[in-house]
């Protein structure tokens, strides 16, 4: 018999409906994997440091992607009497301690936060969502981490990198026109004048607008965070499994009543 007088089978109404539900099925993973998978080159990069921020010292620059250009800089000051390197110069017999960031590019922000009404660089934890819906300075100009000033009869001190701690910038910056998002580790010394500190490590992630969890040095997607609105912003909950979808609608009512 030739292939063009072969007769066609008709399929039962049920065999018809779970090979159509079948279908449905793999074309949905297909397109959750598609949705799921991670962007070619998408990746952390992590520097490891040891970079002193000395008291009155060289300012410390920060080039977070390596490309040659400085992203950020920081620097630590004291003025006090006989010693006016500070500026502006506190009051005649008053002590002044700052520690500093800068961004060096037009557009680079830091993660701002306020205290005692005064606009500072946001000391933020471990495991913090750095990302678009952050507050950052409102300009390119220079951030107070810390600020301590007085004598011996008061004074006052604000910004949260007053206290001894190890704690991070959040940073945002453009690479050829892109924004990325990054973090530079910073450790807070003491000391008998001034705000020592060192940087510790930064990092930032490679894809533009794509959040990055403070502290993390590796991976890909992790990151993101709920403030993300890079890729997608549904909820990605636990994939129905190709046997609830072939169901049909009893399958799904299943998966939906897990999912609740």
């Amino acid at each position: 018999m030739t292939p063009s007088s072969r007769p066609s089978a008709k399929l039962s109404e049920s065999i018809c409906y779970r090979l159509n539900a079948y279908a449905l099925a793999a074309g949905a993973a297909g397109v959750g994997m598609l949705a799921s998978a991670t962007p070619a080159g998408a990746k952390i990069v992590y520097t490891p440091a040891n970079i002193p921020i000395n008291v009155n010292g060289a300012v410390v620059d920060l080039d977070l992607n390596h490309d040659g250009v400085n992203d950020f800089e920081l620097g630590a000051g004291y003025s006090g009497p006989g010693l006016r390197i500070r500026r502006p110069f506190p009051p005649e017999g008053q002590h002044a301690s700052s520690l500093e960031v800068a961004p060096l590019q037009q557009s680079n922000r830091v993660w701002a936060v306020e205290s005692q009404g005064r606009l500072c660089a946001a000391a933020v934890p471990k495991g913090k969502t750095v990302g678009p819906r952050r507050r950052y300075q409102p300009g390119n100009s220079n951030l107070i981490m810390a600020f301590a000033s007085g004598n011996s009869v008061g004074g006052t001190a604000f910004c949260p990198w007053i206290k001894t701690q190890s704690a991070y910038l959040g940073l945002k910056f453009v690479v050829k026109g892109k924004v990325h998002f990054g973090w530079a580790r910073i450790k807070t010394l003491g000391g008998s004048f001034g705000f020592p500190a060192k940087v510790t490590g930064y990092a930032y992630e490679t894809i533009p607008n794509r959040p990055i969890v403070t502290g993390q040095t590796k991976g890909t997607d992790d990151a993101r965070g709920k403030e993300s609105n890079a890729i997608s912003t549904l909820p990605m909950g636990k994939p129905a499994s190709l046997g609830q979808l072939a169901l049909g609608s009893r399958g799904l009512s299943v998966w939906r009543q897990e999912e609740s």
